[in-house]
């Protein structure tokens, strides 16, 4: 019997995901972001208790670009997450089941996301600008 004829399973290069699917994972990657960038608030926190030669180290990694880098994307892992987990106490409730209503809250989680990333960096900048 020959089985070069049978169909081939789908595949995620076939299918669109939907955007409901994509912030699934996101949101499961930027839980493990995360616990990295939670990691490092510790090392900093660590070398504010350690003393100012430590303390002015990890004050100057922070403020590099990777450091920066780092803390913006771990900003943005924050509100995404949270915005994100706060749509699925909703759904948890019964609500917001429908399509329609699942691509809207899609877009609102990632709108919230990036607004309050701004939101926060443009502040800090201000009130650092003047420092």
């Amino acid at each position: 019997m020959s089985s070069n004829n049978r169909p081939l399973s789908p595949h995620l290069d076939v299918y669109k995901l939907p955007l409901s699917a994509l912030l699934s994972i996101v949101h499961r990657g930027t839980g493990a972001f995360l616990t990295l960038g939670t990691i490092v608030l510790v090392w900093w926190l660590m070398a504010l208790a350690g003393g100012e030669e430590s303390f002015n180290s990890a004050q100057q990694f922070m403020g590099s670009f990777f450091g920066r880098l780092i803390l913006l994307g771990w900003s943005f892992a924050l509100f995404f997450h949270l915005a994100n987990g706060i749509r699925h106490l909703v759904w948890d409730a019964g609500y917001c089941f429908e399509k329609d209503e699942v691509e809207k809250t899609s877009y609102i989680v990632l709108a919230t996301s990036v607004f309050l990333t701004l939101l926060v960096w443009v502040v800090a900048f201000l009130f650092t600008a003047g420092a």
